[in-house]
């Protein structure tokens, strides 16, 4: 299956997600595409079904029926040996505050069997782009809130992702370090990596993402690209967007 010009890393078919003490399904019916080099961005209330279908799409765990069928390079894959293509960038802070940036770098790395040589110029190259080289020494104890999420941004690109997760990548930083975290997403998306993203800051979705999926009730209830469902279902921007097609009730 192919979009325009891209090709179908992750498909999903029929798919059904139901937590075994759950009496109702997290996600229903599920049918959706991830095509390579897109960005697209996931949205929807609290208990929508966000978390869930992510971690389907990270091959975390099975779906309770329907498939999901990873490719890359005309090349299937199974959840398992895909996982080793996939960055995550979680919204929680991943990383060992006690350590120094280098050594978390290093230490991630690692786990990724990345050689030596190879993972020093990696790291490096890192901390340049996100501007930490001048930190790279300090205890991340010592980091603002921004420099921790550059640095949890860094050890999700280590094993140089096909496919990039981000869960509210950007929460409580400053402008600068909004603009260092986006800057580098996007030359990484120009060079062919595959962005998967969700987040609560919907004006800055709107400047990133190039598709947009709405989910609700564990269903996905509008998918395109932005400027098409705002002329669709005449709003201004995707907060009255999610407003008009969720609701004003709230999800606690």
């Amino acid at each position: 299956m192919e979009g325009p010009n891209k090709s179908v890393i992750i498909e999903i078919t029929n798919l059904y997600k139901k937590y075994p003490k759950s009496k109702v399904n997290s996600l229903n019916n599920i049918n959706f595409c991830v095509f390579k080099g897109e960005k697209v961005g996931f949205f929807g209330p609290n208990g929508a079904g966000k978390t869930t279908f992510i971690s389907l799409l990270c091959a975390l765990f099975e779906p309770s029926n329907g498939t999901i069928k990873f490719t890359l390079n005309n090349q299937h894959f199974s959840p398992k040996a895909f996982r080793k293509h996939i960055g995550f960038v979680p919204q929680e802070f991943a990383f060992y505050e006690e350590l120094t940036a280098y050594q978390n770098l290093s230490y991630f790395g690692a786990l990724y069997e990345i050689p030596s040589d190879i993972l020093k110029e990696k790291i490096n190259t890192l901390l340049s782009k996100l501007g930490l080289s001048h930190v790279k020494n300090a205890k991340l104890t010592t980091f603002s809130g921004g420099m921790k999420r550059r640095i949890n941004l860094a050890i999700g690109l280590l094993n140089e992702p096909e496919i990039l997760f981000l869960d509210e990548p950007t929460v409580g930083v400053d402008i600068q370090s909004k603009t260092a975290i986006f800057s580098l997403l996007n030359e990484l998306n120009a060079e062919g990596t595959t962005i998967v993203y969700t987040s609560h800051h919907l004006k800055e979705a709107e400047d990133f993402c190039n598709r947009i999926a709405l989910i609700d009730a564990g269903s996905i209830i509008a998918c395109d690209k932005l400027e098409n469902l705002l002329i669709e279902n005449n709003v201004p921007d995707l907060e009255q967007l999610l407003l008009t097609l969720t609701g004003n009730q709230l999800r606690d």
